[in-house]
């Protein structure tokens, strides 16, 4: 009886902070201005069926690029020695020490007009090109500020890899490129499928990003959510429906992912 006690701060604490306004979400979404209940706040959400496409669309390509850069970082990480792994590391997660929102901030100095990128561009004696304020820039936000979430978890992943099974592979006369698409990806797979969940899930829902970087040409389903509590237009209502959509949807996509991650992780086919 005593050791659950111990538990009583963190239950108050998850009802206060997690149960509490969950509900409250709720009841906000099913119901109208007036308190009655009501389906209107969702089927209301069909106007702004463009900004959940391009939420989505934006999150996927941040998402791929993550993963296109993150993987081979974290396999080629995961080969060498401790040593160069503890530098690398502290490479990889030193701007996460850093504020989310001083990072974006630095990345509208290096994307606009005049910034660092343009006058490289120029020193080189190439065209300019305009980033800020565009799909493009908010992509690149989102890679730099979530690419650490894609690393991290496959380089564990990775490393954590029996080297007995790839010598194995290696003695059935399997070379590089047959070991490392039939023995290393699919004993990672555990690891990218985390790290595409820890990747998308935020930049799907991020409002920062696209406030500073998209200059409010490029809208999210953060800023819509944002907008309808703190706006000029102010429904907490549809807000909320949005919100619990959106998280319906995020738990859909990780329930997609843990079952195929469940169905690959070690499978090893020689």
């Amino acid at each position: 009886m005593h050791k659950k006690a111990l538990a009583v701060p963190y239950i108050v604490w998850m009802a206060i902070f997690v149960v509490a306004p969950l509900i409250l979400v709720v009841i906000y979404a099913f119901t109208s201005k007036a308190g009655a209940f009501t389906l209107e706040n969702f089927s209301g959400m069909l106007q702004y069926a463009g900004i959940f496409g391009n939420s989505f669309l934006l999150a996927f390509f941040a998402t791929l690029i993550c993963l296109v850069i993150g993987y081979p970082l974290a396999y080629v990480l995961a080969r060498e020695s401790a040593t160069v792994r503890k530098i690398a590391m502290i490479f990889i997660m030193l701007p996460m020490w850093m504020n989310f929102l001083l990072r974006t901030y630095a990345w509208m100095s290096i994307l606009e007009d005049t910034g660092l990128f343009n006058r490289l561009l120029s020193f080189l004696g190439l065209p300019t090109v305009h980033l800020i304020n565009t799909n493009a820039a908010v992509v690149i936000g989102m890679v730099y500020n979530f690419l650490p979430f894609m690393i991290l978890p496959i380089f564990s992943v990775i490393e954590k890899i029996d080297r007995s099974t790839i010598e194995a592979a290696q003695d059935l006369g399997a070379n590089g490129m047959v070991v490392f698409r039939r023995v290393i990806f699919p004993l990672s797979l555990p690891g990218v499928l985390s790290g595409i969940t820890m990747v998308f899930i935020p930049a799907v829902s991020t409002f920062v990003i696209s406030k500073l970087l998209g200059g409010g040409m490029t809208w999210l389903l953060g800023d819509l959510i944002e907008n309808q509590f703190l706006g000029n237009v102010y429904n907490p209502h549809l807000g909320s429906a949005i919100s619990l959509v959106m998280m319906v949807i995020v738990m859909v996509c990780m329930a997609v992912m843990n079952r195929f991650g469940e169905g690959e992780e070690g499978a090893v086919v020689l």
